[in-house]
C-alpha cells in the first residue's frame, strides 16, 4: 500500500479552496500530503503540481475534489491522466464522480468505463470553459453597443485643442507642431482629431 496525497486548485488567489480541503481530510489525506496551487487550470506549469508528480511513487494514491481541479484544457487533462496511472503507477480517485476512480474494476472493461467517463467529463469541463468565455465576449460587445466604454477613461482634451486642431486642419502647421502645441504625443493628438472629425 503507497502513500495518500490530495490535489487541490483555486482559479485565483481570492477564492476559497475549503471546500475541496474538507472534502480530502474526510477520505483521511494527511495534510503534509495536499498540494494547492492557486492560478489557472488551463495548463500544468504550476509549482505545487510539479512537486506532487515529483513525490508520487507506484501505488500512491491521489484524490481530488472534481476533474476541473485537475485541468481545464481536454488534452492535457487525458495526457496527465495517462502519465499518473501508465507512468507513474498512482491510482486517481475523483471524489465527485465514484466512476472515475482507478482503485475498482482493473480488468479491461473497468478501464475502458473509466477512460470513456474521463474523456466525456474532460470534454464537458473544456466546453464549459469556452461557453463562459464566449459569453463574457458577448457581454463585452453587448456593453459596447450600450456605449460602456471598457479601459482608463480619457484624458480631458487641453485648452488650446481647438485652436490647435483648426491650425492643422487649415494645413497651416502639421501634425507634430500641433501636438507640441498641446503638450501631448503625436498619435495621441491624431487619435482625439480624428475623434472631432468623427463627431463632426
Amino acid at each position: 500500500m503507497g502513500n495518500v496525497y490530495g490535489y487541490m486548485r483555486v482559479s485565483t488567489k481570492e477564492q476559497n479552496e475549503i471546500r475541496q480541503l474538507l472534502a480530502l481530510q474526510e477520505m483521511r489525506v494527511p495534510e503534509k500530503n495536499i498540494y494547492l496551487d492557486k492560478q489557472s487550470g488551463k495548463d500544468f506549469r504550476r509549482p505545487r503540481y510539479r512537486q506532487l508528480l515529483q513525490k508520487l511513487k507506484p501505488e500512491d494514491i491521489l484524490y481530488i475534489k472534481s476533474i476541473d481541479r485537475l485541468g481545464r484544457n481536454y488534452e492535457e487533462i487525458l495526457e496527465q491522466w495517462r502519465v499518473l496511472t501508465r507512468e507513474k503507477s498512482v491510482d486517481i480517485v475523483v471524489l465527485d464522480m465514484p466512476l472515475l476512480d482507478t482503485r475498482r474494476g482493473r480488468d479491461l472493461m473497468g478501464t475502458f468505463l473509466s477512460d470513456v467517463v474521463l474523456q466525456v467529463l474532460s470534454f464537458v469541463a473544456e466546453n464549459e470553459r469556452k461557453t463562459i468565455r464566449q459569453r463574457q465576449q458577448e457581454g463585452i460587445e453587448a456593453a459596447r453597443l450600450r456605449g460602456v466604454r471598457f479601459g482608463r477613461p480619457a484624458k480631458p482634451l487641453p485648452e488650446n485643442f481647438g485652436q490647435a486642431y483648426d491650425m492643422w486642419a487649415s494645413k497651416k502647421i502639421n501634425g507634430e507642431e500641433a501636438a507640441k502645441l498641446c503638450d501631448i504625443t503625436v498619435s495621441m493628438f491624431y487619435r482625439r482629431a480624428r475623434a472631432v472629425r468623427e463627431k463632426g
